[in-house]
Parts: C-alpha cells; sequence; structure tokens
C-alpha cells in the first residue's frame, strides 16, 4: 500500500456508488453505473500520468456480493503506475443502490481515514463526485484542513424538479431517492468545497443557481474529455463490424441508417418519447432503423423496480407498434462493443440521439462526435455546450415527439448537413474534449489552490494522560450522566458513584471526557457539585471549546482550527433583521458560539433561517435544542466534529469510543461510528435510532444505563461489537 508520494501532490477522490473497476466497467447496469464511473475512472488515470502528481487515490466501497463480480471485493486495484483504486467496507457487504447508503457514510469517513494512516501521509486535496461524496468530502476537509473539490454530476433539487413535473408526487420522491437528505448533503458540500468544477455553463447559471449556498465565483466549468485511442472513425466494411452480427437478430435491413440510443432503463432518459417519435413518423420508420442500448439483463423481469418499469414500457410500445424487424434492443453488450456501436451507425449515415428529460453532460455525446456520428439532443445541460463547441447536430425539446421524430428525419434526409456535421464533431471533439485538456485546466485550478493553503502544523498534542488511553468513554451531563434531583435520589448518586469508580479503577484505564452544550465554568461546577472528578477532555460550548485534565488546558489548535471563516459581528447584524430571536445573556455568549432564545410563535421556522443563512453565504453550524435555543457555531465546530477531531488527534478507532446521550443534540456523535449508548430517559427525538446495530438503548436511567452500555460492549474487557458493526 504505502507508496513514496512525497514529491508532487496527492489526490484523494470518492465516488461511492456504483460498480467501480479498471476494465469493462457495466455502464448502464443500473441507475449507479452511469458516465460517472467511467468519467472518474478516466480521470484518474489521466492525473496520475501527469509529472507534478505523486499519487491519486480513486476511493470507492467495497463490495462483496454473489450478484456481482468478484472482483469489487478486492481492497486494492491498480489503474495506473500512479493511480489505485481503494475499496472500503461500509454498511452490508452486498451491493446497495445509492439512495440507502446514507446511515452508512460516516463508516466510510473513517474507513478513509485509515486508509490515510496506511498510506502515511495526508493528500494535498480531496475531490467527491456526487452527493454522498460531497457528504463524506466535507466531513474529512473540515476535520483535517484540506481543501476540497465538489462535483455534483447530477443535482438533487434539479432531479425533484423535473420528478414534480411528471407528476410525480413529493411524498413518492422522498421515498423512492430520499431526496431531501442528497439536497442537504448538497447544500453543505457547496458550503464547505472550495472550488466547484462542472462540465457546462448552464450547471452554474441553472442549475446550482437553485442552491441557497450558490457561489458562482467557486465554480469551474472544466468539460471531461474522451478517449480519443478507443473513440475514433472508422472505415471498415460494414459487415466487419463484430457486432453487427447482434443486431441482425433484429433487424430485416441492417443497411439503413441507424438511429442509436444508448442510455441506461431509467425514466429520466426518455427513451419512451424516442421510440414513439420513431414509430409514429411512418417515413423515418421506412428510412431507418432503432438500435436501443439499455445496459445488460438476463430477465428484465428480474431487474430493480424502476428499470423493470422502464424496460416494461419499451416492450410494450416495440410490441403495440409492430417494430418488429425496425428496432433491435439487445439484452447484452459490453464496454468494448461501445465504440464499434457508434461506428455502425456512423458507417450507415445514421445519428445517435440522446432525449433525456435532463442531462449535466452527455458522455456519449463526445463519444459520438469523436466515432463522426450527427447527434440530436435534449435542450438541457451538457448537449447545450457541446453543441455550440462541436456544431455537430441539433437540439430539441425532449418531451415533443412529433417535432424530434422530425428533427431525425430531416438529419438523416440532407446528406451534405450530414457530413458537415460529422466533420464538425472530429474536430471539436478533438479541440475541446481530450483529456490531456481537461486534467491541464484541472490542475491549473488545483496549483492556484495550493498556493493559497496555509501552512501551518495541524496537530499540536497538549498533553501526555490520552497517550496511553487506547479507547474512551464520552457522555453528556444533563440528564445522561446526572439526571435531576429525584431521579438521583432514587439511586442515580450510587450509580453515578459505581460508574465513576469503574472508570478510575479498571485496569484499562480508559479515557473519560464530557460533551455538553454548558459552559465550561458551568460544566465544571456541576461535576463538583456531584462530586465528578475533572474529565481527561471537557468539550464544552456545544463543541466550540476543548479543554484538558485538572488544569482546564484549552486546544489552542481546536480553536484555531474552528476559526475558519467564522464572523459573529456580521452574523449578530444578521440575526437582528430575524423577528422572534433574542440574544441570551452576554455569560452565555462564546468566542466561538452566538446563543439566541427561539419563539416558535415569533420567529420563521428553522430550515428558513437556515436558508437565509447561506443565501447570505454564512459559514456556521445551526444548533436548535429543546424548541427555545438557537445556537450559532462555526462550520467546522459541533460535538459530533469535535468527537473526530479527538480520534484523529490522539489515534484512537472511532469503534474505542463509548458515547452516551440522551437528546436530539446528541445524535451527531451517536451516528458517528462509535458504540452508541441512549440512556433509558431519553428524549423522543431519538426514537428514530432505534435499530442501529451500533446504538444500545438501555433500560437503565443517567448512569445506570451508561453502565449497562458499557456491560452490554464489553467495553472495558475486549469489545464485542454487535452483529453487523464492523471493526
Amino acid at each position: 500500500m504505502s507508496q513514496d508520494c512525497s514529491d508532487g501532490l496527492y489526490i484523494a477522490m470518492f465516488s461511492i456508488h456504483g460498480l467501480i473497476r479498471g476494465e469493462n466497467l457495466e455502464l448502464g447496469r443500473d441507475a449507479d453505473t452511469g458516465g460517472q464511473t467511467q468519467y472518474v475512472v478516466e480521470l484518474t488515470r489521466a492525473l496520475a500520468g501527469r509529472p507534478e502528481v505523486a499519487r491519486v487515490d480513486l476511493i470507492t466501497r467495497q463490495i462483496s456480493d454473489p450478484k456481482v463480480d468478484a472482483g469489487y471485493a478486492e481492497p486494492e486495484e491498480i489503474l495506473a503506475p500512479k493511480g489505485f483504486l481503494i475499496r472500503i467496507r461500509c454498511g452490508p457487504r452486498r451491493y446497495l443502490r445509492k439512495e440507502v447508503l446514507w446511515p452508512y457514510l460516516d463508516e466510510f469517513a473513517e474507513g478513509v481515514l485509515k486508509h490515510f494512516r496506511r498510506v502515511g501521509r495526508l493528500p494535498d486535496l480531496l475531490h467527491a463526485h456526487y452527493a454522498d461524496a460531497g457528504y463524506i468530502g466535507t466531513k474529512l476537509s473540515q476535520i483535517l484542513e484540506l481543501p476540497m473539490l465538489f462535483t455534483g454530476h447530477s443535482l438533487g433539487r434539479v432531479k425533484r424538479q423535473r420528478l414534480l413535473e411528471k407528476g410525480m408526487s413529493e411524498e413518492r420522491i422522498e421515498e423512492r431517492f430520499n431526496i431531501q437528505e442528497r439536497i442537504e448533503a448538497e447544500e453543505k458540500a457547496l458550503n464547505a468545497a472550495t472550488m466547484v468544477c462542472t462540465s457546462t455553463r448552464q450547471e452554474v447559471k441553472e442549475q446550482y443557481a437553485l442552491y441557497d449556498m450558490y457561489q458562482p465565483h467557486t465554480m469551474v466549468v472544466i468539460p471531461p474529455g474522451v478517449n480519443l485511442e478507443r473513440f475514433s472513425p472508422s472505415k471498415q466494411p460494414l459487415h466487419t463490424f463484430p457486432y453487427l452480427s447482434e443486431l441482425l437478430r433484429f433487424l430485416r435491413n441492417p443497411r439503413k441508417p441507424v438511429i442509436l440510443a444508448i442510455a441506461r432503463p431509467d425514466e429520466r432518459k426518455n427513451l419512451h418519447t424516442l421510440i414513439r417519435a420513431y414509430a409514429c413518423t411512418p417515413s423515418l420508420r421506412d428510412r431507418a432503423n432503432l438500435v436501443l442500448i439499455t445496459g445488460n439483463r438476463t430477465d428484465y423481469l428480474e431487474m430493480e423496480p424502476g428499470p423493470r418499469q422502464v424496460m416494461r414500457k419499451i416492450l410494450h410500445l416495440i410490441d403495440k407498434y409492430d417494430l418488429y424487424g425496425h428496432a433491435a434492443y439487445p439484452k447484452q453488450h459490453q464496454p468494448d462493443d461501445v465504440p464499434g456501436l457508434y461506428r455502425i451507425a456512423a458507417r450507415t449515415q445514421g445519428v445517435f440521439v440522446n432525449p433525456a428529460l435532463t442531462e449535466p453532460f452527455g458522455l456519449t455525446l463526445i463519444e459520438a462526435g469523436a466515432c463522426g456520428l450527427p447527434v440530436i439532443a435534449t435542450n438541457d445541460g451538457g448537449p447545450i455546450d457541446i453543441l455550440d463547441h462541436c456544431h455537430n447536430g441539433r437540439l430539441i425539446d425532449p418531451l415533443d415527439e412529433k417535432a424530434l421524430g422530425q428533427t431525425i428525419l430531416e438529419t438523416l434526409s440532407d446528406r451534405k448537413e450530414w457530413i458537415r456535421m460529422a466533420r464538425n464533431g472530429l474536430r471539436g471533439v478533438q479541440r475541446h474534449y481530450t483529456w490531456s485538456g481537461h486534467v491541464q485546466t484541472y490542475l491549473r485550478h488545483v496549483q492556484r489552490l495550493m498556493e493559497r493553503r496555509p501552512s501551518k502544523p495541524f496537530w499540536e498534542i497538549p498533553g501526555k494522560k490520552l497517550l496511553r488511553a487506547d479507547r474512551m468513554v464520552i457522555t453528556d451531563i444533563d440528564n445522561t450522566l446526572i439526571g435531576n434531583p429525584v431521579a438521583m435520589a432514587e439511586g442515580g448518586r450510587e450509580a453515578l458513584r459505581e460508574l465513576i469508580g469503574l472508570l478510575r479503577e479498571h485496569p484499562r484505564k480508559p479515557g473519560f471526557a464530557i460533551a455538553t452544550g454548558r459552559r465550561i465554568d458551568s460544566a465544571v461546577e456541576i461535576l463538583r457539585e456531584w462530586e465528578v472528578p475533572i474529565p481527561d477532555v471537557l468539550i464544552t460550548s456545544v463543541g466550540s471549546e476543548i479543554h484538558y485534565g485538572r488544569e482546564l488546558k484549552p486546544d489552542r489548535n481546536w480553536t484555531r482550527h474552528i476559526h475558519y471563516r467564522w464572523e459573529p459581528d456580521r452574523l449578530r447584524e444578521h440575526m437582528a433583521q430575524i423577528p422572534g430571536l433574542y440574544l441570551q445573556e452576554e455569560e452565555n455568549q462564546r468566542e466561538h458560539k452566538l446563543s439566541y432564545y427561539f419563539d416558535p410563535e415569533a420567529a420563521p421556522q428553522i430550515r428558513d433561517i437556515i436558508r437565509s443563512l447561506r443565501r447570505n453565504h454564512f459559514r456556521v453550524n445551526t444548533i436548535y435544542s429543546h424548541q427555545q435555543f438557537l445556537d450559532f457555531l462555526p462550520l467546522r465546530a459541533s460535538k459530533g466534529l469535535a468527537l473526530w477531531y479527538l480520534a484523529q488527534k490522539w489515534g484512537i478507532p472511532l469503534r474505542h469510543f463509548l458515547v452516551a446521550g440522551d437528546s436530539g443534540n446528541d445524535e451527531e456523535m451517536l451516528t458517528s461510528p462509535v458504540l452508541g449508548v441512549v440512556v433509558g430517559n431519553y428524549s423522543p427525538e431519538l426514537e428514530p435510532l432505534r435499530g442501529q446495530p451500533s446504538i444500545y438503548f438501555a433500560q437503565g436511567h443517567c448512569a445506570r444505563g451508561i453502565l449497562e452500555g458499557i456491560g452490554y460492549y464489553a467495553f472495558l474487557e475486549d469489545i464485542r461489537l454487535p452483529e453487523g458493526v464492523p471493526a
């Protein structure tokens, strides 16, 4: 694993979902194996070939599932002499669609940190692809102080808008696509990103403009490249193309011009409109063949529900319009067959059609252009820029099937225009869409980021005690470690003494930490009141301050770390304009915490306050608690982020942290890849966490519940991980 990468850039890219490997990518297998997988592999190889780059890691999810190739279980694959595909385990071992991966992303992030330790060097740059990787990149950039690039590929707000236009309900969209969590991750990624990489101007001006954290000055347009060694024109006779034999199974006259579409069976790809446009234009049906390459399948009834529904519609339309002999829809193809398909269509003087409802870029369009095949594409996203650069086709309204059919017919009927567009495509792709040009522009922007990066060391070790600890108990104070007077009188005090005695006297000498919303003086006061020794670590003021040991030595590196883009004076001015918010007493204000009383009758909803902050480019964490308190912290500050910071700083694995809490304020810590304990007197907002294998719901209240959790996990022995929880 270890490789000397001290001289030159070390870039870590994250593309988490789908199936990624170095060769024979399963493009179109399902909704998660589209152009993004090809793009990140090609980008990794292209960057690894540059002299100024020392190492590139493409980090994805490790999958062990009899339904997919065994290669996806391999922890590492070499893509190039300096390019590596790294697979990190998270969640169940089986293949999962991206919408259900969200609960396991923190686990993935910890796996990435372990990988960096094995490499022996932190990357210079993080590059996150899609919303799920954006979540990972945001967290790691916050913890490690590394610049982050973000590429959305396709955006949740755009997808939701399109699905609503098609008549799908908000409830169904959320149920199927987990869309709100995705959009929130995109907002946070845009907030954290040093630079946003886009493929088109339309993405910048229209798609990202839908987001509260829209900051066009951070966005650069770097169109993807195409492998010109794979995709190029050919003059070989039609009958010599290997894949033609597969098409002969469907077509009566294979020499007719081919109308080619390559897309996975997804509603958004809008293939049914193309079929109707072809079938309902009699002269087009007579003149040309329709070839639909919709990924690979054995039995469409065994496909996932979404693709299965699309394939059923495709087969129904072919039968309804009796397109047998005129339309080909092969069940299987290999990645190496794709260039030949473009060449077959070009040799028949056909056309490539992309009728998608929305298209972030459209890699197939530049592949077709590189093979000398004119294109017809949706008037959305990437196709607008591609045709503006290449002048090798026409744009259409994807919902106007009559116009689509007529445009295809006109393109096939005008031989001179066809030749002009074919030649334009070849020149345009070579000029604008090569990988060498892509990485040259990419690295030019990256070098500018590196010049602005602070050089101060990240780590500063303030003490020695924790260096001996290999595990740590972290607990909230109020209603977790200590309860109300009645609860403490009913056995709570004895349980507290038992817990403190266990932590003090056990031979393992575990670390002990407090994480509370209280100020440091208030936290110390209540601990002394209940005769709790000062812990090894105090995380106070909702995670904005860290102190160590009896001397309460502040972690000044944490203070410096979280100060990033913190603007308390400007924030005060902004919040003064919002009704229903009242500054708390001065003693509740801290250097990196601004606290308000919240009047739910007079104030806007919390989500509207957050949107207002984002639209005014505030980089803050907003903490709402008990329906009456509102705290604002720097972007890098929270109890959960402080926990990750401690784990990284002291080299203690997160699975060696036992975290106890009782309320929604503790949720971020509990859902990290730690061993969580929810005490028996918990607030209802934590009920949704029940069932997660790494969160134990205790029966005992307060300290008794913490003791119960320590026993459940055998935390002070050899640590017993519940089934389904990776080490």
